[in-house]
């Protein structure tokens, strides 16, 4: 159903045509961005571009045959497997959609989306998953963890980074209104841009995991972690913390590090690499509690995890700071443990703690807690920014018209 497609002025309605710019829609990018995008698409009638596509050809996918504007990447050699290959075209992939016949402009951005050239009449709201974290947060990591960080390539991926951060500032004037996706985000968006942002949390869908949390009044003696084997992810860190803790653990995700992981785990650490849906939410449904080292955003699996009455250990930094209640905190209320540090020693003794005040979690306050992320919450914080944002938008239109007129009399 479509509900924000219109706007009042005094008596008179106006049909408003939107557009929704997402950065690239693939089979492989299934991350929280890609359902703010699906969840987005439920109740407004937009019409979706993006640097490449490659879902509306995907019989498995909800936008397959739908009609979606590209950029000039879509023929790139390899796009399908992504185009952060092609890492100094982006900006000016982005600036070559024409966007002029849409009267609001949403925009669903973790690197360059919010990008998008637009006119002084068009209404442009970012919902912001992170500013662009290879050119911010992530610079060292990703110098430090690719070949093209080092020698003569390392100083132009320096170069490109600086301009990259350049552009990054400049595109963020171009957007009207902001969303991030939480209070991190926003504290991050600030620091990058000096812009105000409206904390909307992203949805997350619960109701999948309700069945299998009435079914799991038992859990299994096994921790579990679910995630893309990268770097800043932490995974050797937290299997290395389970050596040393000698306690099951059991890792799902595939990515960069996997050999390196596999070298790293011992016989009580599984590496099952990718898994299927209905595979993650059983492992996720029966595990002890779900380890997390990384600093998120928002962090979508450490609700979902909560969604099927597992408790957290997650490190304190970012979403999870948001998303879980420390026990030791919330004595009636906590589902979980946060620890203060990304270091084996913190992890090891965060789960040794956690073992302490296990019992005092309850599967019934994991879900109540995951509850508060809602699709059904998501839209009705979203719709209602919207509609605000474009009151607020009209009546300065209206203003600087009036102020136009005058100045034309003088």
């Amino acid at each position: 159903m479509v509900e924000s497609t219109r706007i009042y002025l005094s008596n008179i309605t106006v049909e408003l045509k939107y557009a929704l710019v997402h950065e690239w829609l693939t089979p492989k990018a299934k991350g929280g961005s890609e359902l703010v995008v699906q969840e987005i698409l439920k109740y407004i009638d937009a019409e979706l571009y993006a640097l490449i596509d490659f879902q509306s050809t995907n019989p498995d996918s909800y936008l397959y045959k739908r009609t979606i504007g590209t950029t000039f990447l879509q023929h790139f050699p390899l796009a399908r497997n992504g185009v952060q290959k092609y890492l100094p075209l982006l900006p000016i992939a982005i600036e070559q959609l024409d966007l002029r016949p849409y009267d609001v402009i949403l925009s669903s951005s973790h690197a360059v989306a919010k990008g998008i050239l637009t006119s002084p009449h068009q209404l442009h709201i970012c919902y912001c998953h992170t500013p662009m974290r290879y050119a911010w947060d992530l610079t060292w990591d990703y110098l430090e963890g690719d070949r093209k960080g080092q020698g003569i390539s390392g100083i132009v991926t320096r170069y490109i980074l600086h301009r990259l951060r350049q552009w990054d500032v400049t595109s963020a004037n171009r957007v009207d209104y902001f969303i991030a996706n939480s209070h991190h985000t926003a504290r991050r968006i600030w620091r990058c841009y000096r812009r105000e942002a409206k904390v909307i949390y992203p949805p997350v869908n619960i109701d999948r995991f309700q069945k299998l949390t009435i079914q799991r009044s038992q859990k299994s003696d096994f921790y579990l972690t679910v995630c893309r084997l990268v770097s800043y992810k932490k995974i050797a860190l937290i299997v290395q913390a389970f050596n040393k803790l000698q306690k099951p653990l059991i890792v799902i995700g595939e990515g960069s590090q996997i050999k390196q992981i596999r070298a790293l785990a011992q016989s009580n650490v599984r590496i099952l690499g990718w898994q299927p849906h209905s595979v993650v939410e059983e492992y996720m449904a029966k595990a002890k509690a779900f380890v997390y080292a990384a600093c998120e955003d928002f962090g979508i699996a450490l609700v979902e995890a909560q969604a099927c009455g597992t408790p957290v250990i997650a490190y304190q930094q970012g979403g999870a700071s948001e998303t879980v209640r420390d026990i030791r905190d919330c004595t009636q209320t906590g589902t979980g443990l946060l620890f203060a540090e990304q270091t084996v020693n913190a992890i090891v003794e965060a789960v040794e703690t956690f073992e302490k005040y296990q019992s005092q979690i309850s599967m019934e306050q994991c879900y109540l807690q995951a509850s508060k992320f809602s699709p059904t919450i998501f839209k009705k914080s979203y719709l209602e920014f919207i509609d605000q944002c474009g009151q607020e938008f009209s009546l300065k239109l209206k203003f600087k018209s009036k102020q136009l007129s005058q100045t034309q009399q003088i």
